[in-house]
């Protein structure tokens, strides 16, 4: 036992250093202020009013939440079917469907976002394929729905795999049972499948809304710079404006906020776990 102890002292510098450090570090610069004199360094919560009382930043905040949610339900929407599929499917089939998901995540995700925008460009493969049959050319380049796909398209393998999981582990012979008791395939669906599942989909969910929702380059990317997100202030309060200590409030609260998304998906699973067990 005091070897494995010993073997993890590594890792708890590694993460003291790369994780605890860095986020003392945003806590101390957003509770702070610098003063006239670089050396006068004060206590203060102006950079909390300065976000919470400025309707731009609240704007921003509210279309961070907004293409966040409108991820997450997508790749909901579009994982489930996907998960259900390859956790159905047999043998070789259900290999090469798991590495279709997964090749592209073996790419650097900003590769794959550059990707997109070459298709979605006025004169992409898009828009090529629309002028054949006389439509175009459609502005999907620098809009919400360039954004939302980009991040769709990043983030759907993490709910696909999740759900996947899920569905993997669940007990095949509850089925046969349902189909016994006279339960059709859509019932058994509902009142077997789905529940069991839910585990999965909140997980995926998790995975999908965190980087949704403090995501950067997608926006920057695809959106041009004319659509901003939270990410975006955040970026530019570090490299552009050179405002430390604001950026460092607006992470702050984006952490808060994400710590209270993950404490309600919690609860929600909890939930489920627990109803789960009623029923059985």
């Amino acid at each position: 036992m005091k070897q494995f102890r010993t073997m993890a002292y590594p890792y708890i510098v590694w993460i003291c250093l790369l994780i605890v450090l860095p986020m003392l570090l945003i806590l101390v610069y957003a509770f702070t202020k610098t003063g006239n004199d670089v050396a006068t360094i004060k206590f203060s919560f102006e950079n909390f009013g300065k976000f919470f009382s400025d309707a731009i930043f609240l704007d921003v905040l509210r279309r961070s939440l907004l293409i966040a949610i409108a991820t997450t339900i997508i790749c909901v929407l579009l994982g489930y079917p996907a998960a259900y599929i390859i956790a159905n499917a047999e043998g070789r089939k259900k290999v090469m469907l798991i590495l279709l998901v997964t090749i592209p995540t073996w790419i650097n995700m900003l590769v794959r976002t550059y990707a997109w925008m070459g298709i979605l460009q006025d004169d992409g493969i898009i828009n090529t394929i629309l002028g054949l049959i006389g439509i175009g050319p459609v502005k999907m380049l620098h809009t919400s729905f360039a954004v939302i796909v980009g991040m769709v398209y990043n983030f759907i393998p993490f709910m696909i795999l999740q759900i996947y999981t899920s569905l993997t582990k669940m007990d095949k012979s509850l089925l046969e049972a349902a189909s016994d008791l006279g339960a059709n395939k859509v019932q058994a669906f509902l009142r077997v499948t789905l529940p069991l599942s839910i585990p999965g989909v909140i997980s995926g969910i998790t995975l999908v809304f965190l980087p949704a929702v403090s995501s950067f380059f997608i926006p920057k990317l695809l959106g041009g710079g004319q659509y901003v997100l939270i990410g975006n202030v955040i970026e530019n309060q570090f490299l552009t404006a050179g405002d430390w200590n604001f950026g460092s409030a607006i992470s702050l609260i984006m952490a808060v906020i994400i710590m209270i998304s993950m404490y309600i998906t919690k609860k929600i699973d909890k939930g489920e776990a627990m109803e789960g067990g009623d029923k059985k």
